[in-house]
Parts: structure tokens; C-alpha cells; sequence
């Protein structure tokens, strides 16, 4: 992919969910952690302070920002199940991005989160009913979401964000 904001390709919603597409967005959600630890073990301080792209985050930012997103989806699932259609609150992750703990090297409390937070989210996933995952949640900027959509969504966006680490590492020979 030449657009190095979307290395593995925008997200591009399927156009049927079945039980196996699930279930295989549930294994890409599972395994995020730990290919994110891979995709900046060994990096230094300098390469972790590097930026993507141009006018992109840093490594670390982006690394960051993914526990931090995760945490609000796994919230949001939550609201889902638990409330009818549920209007979620949006966050400025720009500005998160930007907030003293997500702007430095040391990657340890985020990849430590990242696993713990996917362990519990990944086992509540696995024992939502597939009607459970036809349920529904308002997105502002997304309208009306299901959470089959939702797990879609974040399967991408766990590869999403490793392969900007990825990307990067080849493209500067790390």
C-alpha cells in the first residue's frame, strides 16, 4: 500500500458476518498484543520517538493510542449488551495522543494494559451469542453500529496500527 496512513488498506466493512468471520476477528483482536510488542521490540528511544509519517504520531504515540482506543471499544461492547442502542461518547484521540503519558519511549504500562484489557475482552467476546452481536450502538460520527461491525473494526485496527510500526521499521532498515 503506498499511503502510509493505511499500510494494510482502509477499513472496508464486510458485507455478511457469519460465525467464522467472527471468530477469526476475535483471533486477530486476541493475537494484537502480542504482535504489537513484537513490531517495536528492540526499537530505541530515538526510533520509538519517530514518526510514522510525516506529520504522523510517533511510534510510541501510536502504541499509546491503541490501549486507549481498545479500552473505549471494550466499554462500548459492554454498552451494548448491557443497554438498548446506546449513544457512545467519541474521544479526540489527536489530543490524547498528545497528553504527557502517551508522548513517551517507555512502552511497558501500555503493552501490559494492551494484554491484560485483550484477555478479558477477548473472553467476553467469545461468549457473546450471535444475536448478541446484531446488537446495536450510536456512533457519532458512525450512526448506527453493530457489534459485529464493531469486532470487524477493531480486528482491522489492531493490524492497523502494528503494520504502521511494521511499515516504518522497512521502510528506515530497523
Amino acid at each position: 500500500m503506498s499511503d502510509p496512513r493505511y499500510p494494510i488498506g482502509p477499513f472496508l466493512p464486510p458485507t455478511a458476518y457469519t460465525p467464522e468471520l467472527r471468530e477469526e476477528f476475535i483471533g486477530q483482536i486476541a493475537e494484537a498484543p502480542a504482535r504489537l510488542r513484537m513490531a517495536v521490540k528492540g526499537l530505541t528511544e530515538a526510533q520509538l520517538l519517530t514518526p510514522y509519517r510525516d506529520g504522523g504520531w510517533s511510534v510510541a504515540q501510536v502504541v499509546h493510542h491503541v490501549p486507549d482506543s481498545h479500552m473505549n471499544a471494550y466499554v462500548r461492547f459492554k454498552l451494548a449488551i448491557t443497554e438498548d442502542r446506546p449513544t457512545i461518547k467519541a474521544y479526540d484521540e489527536a489530543r490524547w495522543a498528545e497528553l504527557p503519558d502517551a508522548s513517551v519511549a517507555d512502552l511497558s504500562a501500555s503493552l501490559t494494559l494492551l494484554e491484560s484489557l485483550h484477555r478479558r475482552w477477548v473472553a467476553f467476546l467469545r461468549r457473546l451469542t450471535g444475536e448478541q452481536f446484531e446488537r446495536t450502538l450510536q456512533h457519532p460520527q458512525l450512526g448506527t453500529v453493530s457489534l459485529n461491525r464493531y469486532a470487524a473494526l477493531y480486528a482491522w485496527h489492531g493490524r492497523h496500527h502494528v503494520a504502521h510500526v511494521t511499515a516504518l521499521r522497512e521502510r528506515m532498515r530497523w
